[in-house]
């Protein structure tokens, strides 16, 4: 089985390129979504021979996100609502025991170890993230698997060991990792719903009733970054711990994932009121924080590791898990790089706004909509849902406007 699996996602495999347009202006981006999540796809991670643990990811990489406007609390991983100046980087890894997630505050350090634009990784530079890290007491009440520490030599310390083997996955993980990120706007109210959802996916390993036990078919990272934006009612939840062969036929990969996402929050117009209905994320999502999961603000961007770099090899490997002969995911991710709607804010707000203008051309009355199945069974439930999603268009259509 295992065999198979790699055969099928080696058919998508190729040197991943980070070296393509998409970074939107922190400062700017924040002042109008203060509130937002960011889930990045990561590549797998080469270590350069020699010099510290031997770390060597397999070529699925790794995901992790960023929510801006959660403030994580020192000691034991657990989050707590903040404002727009607060941010929390989380990374999912198989070597905790006693929780499922692990958090680092600040989102320069969370993603380049606060190296600057083109600084170079040199080994003086790496043992300073690694202390900082370590200042910032990332797994200071993080218990990891015995197994983590069966090749540590004997001169190096368990709790140095536990910030050697997790750098460039949990932190600073663009050192050795290029990445492709989706920025997704959100509410404060839907960043407090991801916030709760989080901590209570950590508590029963915080209270000792779990052992925390990693699975890439039924509980990855992927697993947790969807279920935190099902949370926020971005869209549906992805089930864990499910009978083995389901969860073996249909397990979240981090590179389908930000296709997937971007999709989401770009491709998937609901143009009218049957069509939000129809969506029961969408719908919850309208009626509770007033806002659509597609809609202006969702962007994208890639960067590449860290260069120079004295530490990683940066010619690095992250695959698609697809059909070989009618893979879908690969024109799906050329085309996000190569349209400027994905990209740029000022481009993704005019397709919104045109999206807009052109769904209230086609508007029809609530009588129309109450004279037709299944509106006309639940004209109650149809009702909210149609005044509220032309307030939105309203809004949207208006020069300038953005959600």
């Amino acid at each position: 089985m295992r065999a198979l699996i790699l055969l099928i996602l080696l058919s998508a495999c190729a040197n991943a390129r980070f070296d393509v347009p998409g970074a939107a202006n922190e400062a700017v981006y924040v002042a109008q979504h203060p509130y937002y999540a960011e889930y990045c796809a990561l590549s797998q991670i080469k270590k350069i021979e020699g010099f510290g643990a031997d770390i060597r990811g397999e070529i699925g990489g790794h995901a992790v996100f960023y929510i801006n406007g959660a403030r994580a609390i020192p000691g034991y991983p657990t989050l707590a609502l903040g404002g727009p100046d607060d941010g929390a980087g989380l990374s999912m890894n198989e070597h905790f025991a006693n929780a499922k997630w692990a958090a680092t505050p600040g989102r320069a350090f969370f993603f380049d170890g606060d190296l600057a634009p083109g600084e170079p990784l040199t080994r003086a530079r790496y043992a300073t993230v690694q202390a900082e890290a370590k200042r910032r007491g990332i797994y200071d009440a993080i218990t990891f698997h015995d197994s983590v520490f069966a090749p540590m030599p004997a001169t190096w310390e368990r709790d140095d060991w536990k910030y050697e083997m997790s750098v460039g996955t949990d932190y600073a993980v663009g050192l050795g990792r290029g990445r492709y990120c989706a920025r997704v706007p959100l509410t404060r109210d839907q960043t407090a719903k991801m916030i709760d959802f989080l901590n209570a996916e950590n508590a029963p390993y915080r209270e000792g009733r779990q052992v925390f036990r990693w699975s890439i078919f039924n509980d990855n990272c992927i697993h947790l970054a969807h279920n935190a934006l099902a949370a926020a009612g971005l869209w549906d939840v992805w089930p864990t711990n499910r009978f083995l062969p389901f969860a073996v036929l249909d397990f979240p990969v981090p590179r389908n994932e930000f296709v997937n996402l971007m999709r989401r929050t770009n491709d998937a117009w609901l143009p009218d009121p049957g069509a939000v209905y129809a969506d029961l994320p969408a719908r919850q999502d309208l009626l509770q924080h007033n806002r659509l999961p597609t809609l202006p603000g969702a962007l994208a961007e890639a960067k590449p590791p860290a260069t120079p770099n004295e530490i990683y090899e940066t010619s690095l490997k992250m695959i698609f898990y697809d059909d070989p002969i009618l893979g879908r995911y690969q024109p799906r991710f050329d085309r996000i790089f190569a349209d400027p709607r994905y990209l740029d804010a000022t481009a993704n707000q005019a397709h919104f706004a045109t999206l807009a203008r052109q769904a209230l051309t086609n508007r029809q009355p609530l009588s129309w909509w109450l004279a037709r199945p299944p509106w006309r069974n639940d004209p109650a439930g149809f009702t909210p849902v149609y005044e509220a999603y032309w307030h939105l268009i309203e809004q949207l259509a208006k020069p300038g406007a953005a959600r």
